[in-house]
């Protein structure tokens, strides 16, 4: 798992339409996803070289309501543990950042 790197970043919107459709979620246009994107409160990005093959978001108000959102990896990436890195991710980024 060397090439994979994780990091706290939104994804492109074209990346985010791209890696839904992958990975059997619901079809989201892009003028959607660029105006969701940025409101997101919290992303994560699991990409191999440049390539986006993993991601999931928290959207909410930031102080009362937070949801998990949007969790996919690419089908080809599937089934090494992917998803539960990004899941580990978002949820110590609300341990650490959402009012108790």
């Amino acid at each position: 798992m060397s090439n994979f790197e994780i990091s706290a970043a939104d994804p492109t919107a074209e990346e985010y339409v791209r890696l839904r459709r992958a990975a059997g979620l619901d079809e989201r246009s892009i003028e959607a996803a660029r105006i969701a994107l940025p409101n997101s409160f919290f992303s994560v990005c699991i990409r191999n070289e440049a390539e986006l093959i993993g991601m999931g978001r928290i959207v909410g108000d930031g102080g009362c309501n937070f949801e998990i959102v949007d969790i996919a990896v690419h089908p080809d990436y599937q089934r090494r543990g992917l998803g539960s890195q990004i899941m580990t991710a978002l949820m110590a980024h609300l341990r650490s950042t959402a009012p108790a």
